[in-house]
């Protein structure tokens, strides 16, 4: 089943004037080749403010620059979700893995924005979780509750609980993870969020829940090639992207299954898969905070996916 297509908008920055469009395009949509690209161009899909355009000319700073992607067929993705909370100026859900929290990466109706929105239209998450973690995603329905909570969510305010199942069976009991988090450069991916020493300052504090040592570990996870695996309750202090998984692979227990982070908090160099995919159990269990409107104490739980319960 096709989808609705999507307009693209981007307006053309100072840096970019002078470029080519069609080079200007390959460069940021890489998805597509130039070839890719001018097929579009010759297809009548993009306009420079507002006129058709061939891919030759020139760019100038200050032009919006559109592209009409036709409808597509989008991945499958859970077409439901659970309501945790939901009064005047919030909105909570559990979020099945499988689903991503906003559109893209080729995902549009199928994401939980969209899934929400058909319900609530004025609803806007004040956060995202990846693709396949599952657990509690907040929304706010008014701009008041959404500018208290976006002010407050890296505050300790609100606490932010996941459970988590990583390789290897872990030597302590807990773990304090200050590793800094930024933008590293990959070879088949462009760039990707790491541990890196010049990132951004991030905080994690990781509890082991229970260990499975391998001669009790689960066939899947034996056959991962894991030395058994630890599950872990992890308490955010911060907000980066991937921090859960960048954070327990640098202390040498990346997620059972992730397809992106190995034993150091860096990716892998030859990816079984993107980003995005799955594989993995992180789960975002619960969620506490002062209502941002009424001041009243809000405690929020996700059910545990059946998946963590099979390798316990």
């Amino acid at each position: 089943m096709l989808n609705r297509g999507y307009a693209y908008t981007t307006i053309v920055s100072s840096k970019y004037h002078g470029r080519t469009l069609l080079s200007h395009l390959a460069s940021l949509y890489p998805h597509s080749t130039p070839q890719a690209w001018q097929k579009n161009l010759n297809n009548r899909e993009v306009t420079v403010n507002g006129i058709t355009v061939t891919g030759s000319e020139s760019l100038t700073s200050g032009q919006t620059l559109v592209w009409n992607r036709p409808p597509w067929s989008e991945p499958d993705a859970p077409q439901h979700f659970e309501v945790l909370f939901n009064d005047p100026h919030l909105l909570a859900v559990n979020k099945p893995g499988g689903m991503p929290t906003l559109p893209g990466g080729g995902f549009m109706e199928n994401s939980l924005l969209r899934l929400v929105q058909k319900q609530t239209p004025n609803a806007n998450p004040v956060h995202r979780l990846g693709r396949a973690t599952t657990g509690i995603v907040l929304f706010a329905k008014t701009p008041q509750a959404a500018a208290k909570l976006f002010a407050d969510w890296n505050t300790p305010g609100i606490q932010k609980i996941y459970r988590a199942l990583a390789q290897g069976v872990a030597q302590h009991d807990t773990y304090e993870i200050l590793a800094p988090i930024g933008l590293v450069p990959h070879p088949l991916i462009g760039s990707v969020w790491a541990a890196n020493p010049s990132g951004k300052p991030s905080k994690s504090l990781a509890k082991v829940i229970s260990r499975a040592p391998s001669s009790t570990a689960s066939s899947s996870t034996a056959s991962s090639g894991t030395a058994g695996t630890t599950t872990f309750e992890v308490r955010l202090n911060s907000g980066r992207p991937h921090q859960i998984r960048i954070h327990l692979a640098s202390i040498g227990h990346p997620l059972v299954g992730d397809p992106l982070y190995g034993s150091t908090g860096q990716p892998l160099e030859n990816l079984p898969g993107l980003p995005g995919d799955g594989g993995y159990f992180l789960h975002a269990q619960f969620l506490n905070f002062q209502h941002p409107i009424t001041g009243v104490r809000i405690n929020l739980e996700a059910a545990l996916p059946s998946g963590f319960s099979l390798h316990q």
